[in-house]
């Protein structure tokens, strides 16, 4: 039996809006191809964690002061996170994981929360504006050459800057008093964005995806993967679409 080893990165403190159905909906579409997940956590104070020997890494969003504990924590990891990276191990980062991996954090108030440097983004609030980015956001994104929209939702002060590959164009975005035209941080084995919701339940060609590039490392194979019943996935999909873009279909 094939399987995917996933780290969930403290799951105690960084869970905001629903972040943790993330793994609960990878690891329903593996065991539905019989695939075994096996799912670890990491949280302050537990064994240190091998981290290339896992398929995934997974961290969710957390607020400010959450970010300033996490970022001493995580600061002791930095070589072995990299090693990870480098060697294909795949990231799924939402909101705060994705502002920590980046150079820093700077927040409302001006306080400066280090990061891993991993990426060379960083990311900065405005103190004078107080502005936030909340609301519905569709993304454009391509995945293996393919457009496919993804459907999120965003909470977040926070602007990140200087991103060498974004994740996709913004479509549609409930918060349009901003201008940015694109989202988020997407390479070969990572994915950092804003996008909460949980964002694997709206998208479920975004969790094949993942599925594949980590079966595909794992066992050196093009991987082709059982399709499931997504029909009421997608008819969620066809919904939020419609309302947001006014579009009839999906892709």
């Amino acid at each position: 039996m094939k399987e995917l080893k996933i780290l969930y990165l403290y799951p105690d403190m960084l869970e905001l809006y629903g972040d943790q159905g993330n793994i609960q909906v990878l690891r329903y579409r593996l065991e539905q191809r019989g695939i075994h997940c096996t799912i670890d956590t990491y949280s302050i104070g537990d064994k240190r964690p091998n981290f290339k020997s896992y398929d995934m890494i997974f961290a969710g969003g957390g607020a400010d002061n959450e970010q300033g504990i996490l970022s001493k924590d995580l600061i002791q990891y930095k070589e072995e996170i990299q090693e990870a990276e480098k060697e294909g191990v795949f990231f799924l980062l939402i909101c705060g994981a994705y502002q920590l991996f980046g150079k820093y954090y700077k927040n409302i108030h001006g306080h400066i929360i280090p990061g891993l440097e991993i990426f060379p983004y960083y990311t900065e609030s405005s103190e004078k504006e107080k502005k936030r980015y909340i609301g519905d956001i569709i993304l454009s994104v391509n995945l293996n050459g393919q457009e496919t929209k993804i459907i999120g939702f965003e909470n977040h002060s926070g602007q990140t800057y200087d991103i060498p590959s974004p994740f996709g164009k913004i479509l549609f975005r409930k918060a349009h008093q901003f201008s940015d035209t694109e989202e988020g941080f997407f390479k070969e084995n990572v994915i950092a964005t804003y996008l909460h919701g949980p964002l694997l339940s709206k998208n479920p060609k975004l969790a094949d995806y993942i599925i594949k590039h980590c079966l595909d490392k794992k066992y050196q194979e093009d991987t082709i993967l059982k399709p499931l019943n997504d029909t009421f996935e997608n008819l969620c999909r066809k919904q939020l679409l419609h309302k947001f873009l006014n579009m009839n279909h999906d892709n």
